[in-house]
């Protein structure tokens, strides 16, 4: 890199960082808060359609795939392909023969060997039923019919992936995919197998598998977009998500949307300014690094650089999409008439987007 140039990268940064301790020197008031009000949804009619594909798959007798197969294929059409060869990557591809070789190879492996067939035992003595889930995602379906009208409902299927760690997922937006085998409980010993740590336990309960579900349906249409963008950038895409599932999950507590402890929920209220402060004085707000600025928007033991203090131990990791969401709360305050809809799809400067929230930390 030339002089000039050294010096125009130089300069650039320096100003930034200036600009971001200007504003945070003004800024001296708390964030808002978000409307808590809740709208009523009751009337809002919604025909959850769920299935238990684990239980079907298990049903079919090992001595007798391809039959079994082919019955699967009469109510599964759209899913039982793409979840044997998409997901799980077994090669079938229609071929419902037991002569197969992906079926003995791959199919027969799942259904029978021991670890499989006891972690479906699991499944079925954690889950004989989704009867508690399936009032969750039905309301949380009422307040998307509600922010989003024209929104059509898919399909849930609960599934198995053999500990694959892909708690949910969408094909298009006909079929919500729920992994139960992600969420039997912190306890459950062979996580750390598959390398879950132990800071992801919260994403590891029943609780949060409406969390996980609704984080899908809201990234198939808005994914994070994380190629040379800049901390902040990144802080307001992961605000807005956390937004959205605030608004569709608004009796869920923040513990369990944040995936942190009370105390750590507590502790970021307690402390807003800090946080704030902290990727100020870092200059971190418009680094582009992503080996730097990735920590702050994606789970983690803790959040590097800031110290735990009060009741807790460690402070949470994801603090830039905790206040990302307080950025986005403070914006929505600003802009009282902007729908949800809008503000999901609303791609305005991320520097502008802060300079109009109009932020102030507690």
């Amino acid at each position: 890199m030339t002089s000039n140039k050294l010096h125009k990268v130089f300069f650039t940064t320096l100003k930034n960082c200036i600009a971001a301790t200007l504003l945070f020197t003004l800024l001296l008031s708390s964030c808002s808060s978000p409307n808590q009000q809740i709208p009523d949804v009751s009337g809002i009619k919604i025909t959850l359609q769920t299935y238990r594909f684990d239980k079907d798959l298990y049903a079919v007798d090992s001595n007798q795939i391809g039959s079994g197969l082919q019955q699967l294929s009469v109510k599964y059409p759209d899913f039982l392909n793409f979840y044997l060869d998409t997901i799980q990557a077994f090669g079938i591809h229609g071929n419902y023969t037991d002569t197969s070789k992906a079926i003995q190879e791959g199919l027969k492996v799942f259904l029978t060997y021991k670890d499989y067939v006891e972690l479906e035992d699991t499944i079925l003595k954690h889950y004989p039923d989704t009867k508690d889930v399936d009032a969750e995602l039905t309301q949380g379906f009422q307040f998307m019919k509600y922010y989003f009208p024209a929104y059509h409902v898919p399909r849930v299927m609960y599934v198995s992936l053999g500990l694959k760690n892909l708690p949910a997922f969408t094909i298009d937006t006909a079929i919500l995919g729920i992994s139960l085998d992600m969420f039997l409980g912190e306890q459950y010993p062979y996580y750390r197998s598959v390398g879950i740590f132990d800071y992801q336990a919260p994403h590891l309960r029943k609780s949060y598998i409406p969390v996980d579900a609704f984080r899908v349906v809201y990234t198939h249409d808005h994914p994070v977009v994380t190629d040379d963008r800049t901390l902040i950038d990144l802080m307001i895409q992961k605000g807005k998500e956390q937004y959205f599932l605030h608004k569709v999950l608004p009796n869920t507590p923040d513990s369990v949307l944040f995936g942190f402890s009370q105390p750590q929920v507590e502790w970021c209220n307690e402390n807003e300014a800090l946080i704030y402060n902290f990727f100020i004085r870092n200059c971190l707000l418009y680094n582009k690094d992503a080996q730097s600025v990735m920590p702050y928007v994606n789970d983690g033991p803790f959040t590097p650089g800031i110290p735990a203090s009060g009741k807790i131990k460690t402070t949470p990791g994801n603090l830039g999409t905790w206040l990302g969401y307080r950025i986005v709360c403070a914006y929505v305050s600003q802009h009282p008439k902007m729908t949800l809809a809008a503000l999901c799809g609303n791609n305005i400067d991320p520097a502008k987007f802060l300079d109009e929230a109009r932020y102030r930390p507690k």
